[in-house]
């Protein structure tokens, strides 16, 4: 198959020729139609976070099961599949008390090949990294089943593979983490992907104030069509004096999804008492964030973090696309752009630049 392969941080991905091995017992080989170029990809190919080369980037997929492993029951060949980078072993404490999103990071060691088994993907008999056990950025994935969910197939997978990252880490941590009570007022910090995902299910939620907070005007602009009541940009005023003024006092319900120090602090301080700031974006390994003890005491205030929108996907993903289907879920509006293969270096670099008219762009394959 062909694949977008990283060799070195911050240079072009090169095309490339990569051997993908047969299903395992419980793995599943799925021809990709879609994939979807996810700001997380940036944070490894600019070695922002540490990564092993040669690797296949990409995550945020969806496509059409070809083969299927001897003990595989969750999917069959032909179905029209979402992947997922948080999959579930089904026994742990974590899954077992419904909190799946967590499994992957007790239990990765059962979602990859071992040591002294051929590898899933390899270039002329070398290795080749499995990123987040998926590696999107091909034409084929060889995965564990408990990494995919079957859905309908009138669903269009180019706007299917987006619910894989960024919706279901927007909306499932709208829905699910914070519990987003209809009438309560909402903060939602950077307007990316999964920034608009979260705007989006907190109206969904019925949030009766959603207020969008970026730096790009162009994206709170987008912000509006997703669902937001207001928009603010912190570099024209203070973003925190500014959304308590409009919700005189503070929110109920703020989200953090640019992963920085500044804005996490930032997302907390918007809070009204008992209120609750969950942090979604990718915060660099070492930064600490600093929030004063004694008032986070008296207040009652909540700093919470969520992963993958502490999903339950094989009933998440159905729903979103019946939700896509009444119109409610906005996927039509956040594709910025289709590419195929030898364009996601440039797409990688849009992110990196943080160009504003960027959502999400879609490599999309024949």
């Amino acid at each position: 198959m062909k694949a977008a392969v990283m060799r070195e941080p911050n240079k072009p991905l090169s095309i490339e020729e990569v051997t993908i091995d047969k299903p395992g017992p419980r793995e599943v080989l799925v021809r990709l139609k879609a994939v979807g170029v996810c700001h997380s990809d940036v944070h490894f190919w600019d070695a922002n976070f540490p990564v092993e080369t040669p690797v296949i980037l990409g995550h945020e997929s969806a496509g059409v099961v070809e083969a299927v492993g001897s003990m595989v029951s969750a999917v069959k060949p032909g179905d029209h599949v979402i992947s997922i980078l948080s999959p579930f072993c089904g026994t742990c404490e974590y899954c077992l008390s419904g909190h799946m999103s967590v499994c992957h990071t007790i239990n990765k060691d059962q979602f990859q090949r071992q040591m002294t088994e051929a590898p899933r993907l390899s270039i002329k008999g070398e290795k080749v990294g499995q990123f987040l056990n998926l590696s999107s950025f091909a034409e084929q994935i060889l995965v564990h089943e408990n990494a995919l969910c079957a859905i309908d197939k009138d669903m269009p997978l180019d706007r299917a593979c987006l619910i894989g990252c960024g919706v279901i880490t927007g909306v499932g941590s709208v829905f699910h983490a914070a519990k987003v009570e209809p009438g309560s007022t909402v903060a939602v910090v950077g307007c990316g992907g999964v920034g608009l995902s979260a705007i989006n299910g907190a109206a969904i939620a019925g949030a009766s104030r959603i207020i969008a907070v970026d730096l790009s005007d162009e994206k709170l602009q987008l912000a509006v069509r997703f669902g937001a009541t207001d928009v603010i940009n912190p570099s024209k005023v203070n973003a925190i004096e500014a959304v308590k003024e409009i919700t005189k006092g503070g929110v109920h319900y703020s989200f953090e999804c640019v992963g920085l120090k500044q804005t996490a602090e930032q997302a907390y301080h918007m809070l009204r008492p008992r209120g609750v700031a969950t942090l979604i974006g990718m915060i660099t390994p070492g930064v600490n964030i600093e929030i004063p003890g004694i008032e986070m005491l008296v207040t009652e205030k909540r700093l919470q973090g969520a992963i993958m929108g502490s999903n339950q996907f094989r009933i998440d993903f159905p729903r979103f696309v019946e939700l896509y289907r009444q119109g409610k879920l906005h996927l039509d509006d956040m594709i910025s752009d289709r590419i195929g293969l030898d364009g996601i270096t440039g797409a990688l670099q849009n992110l990196k630049d943080n160009k504003g008219t960027v959502a999400r762009q879609v490599v999309v394959f024949n």
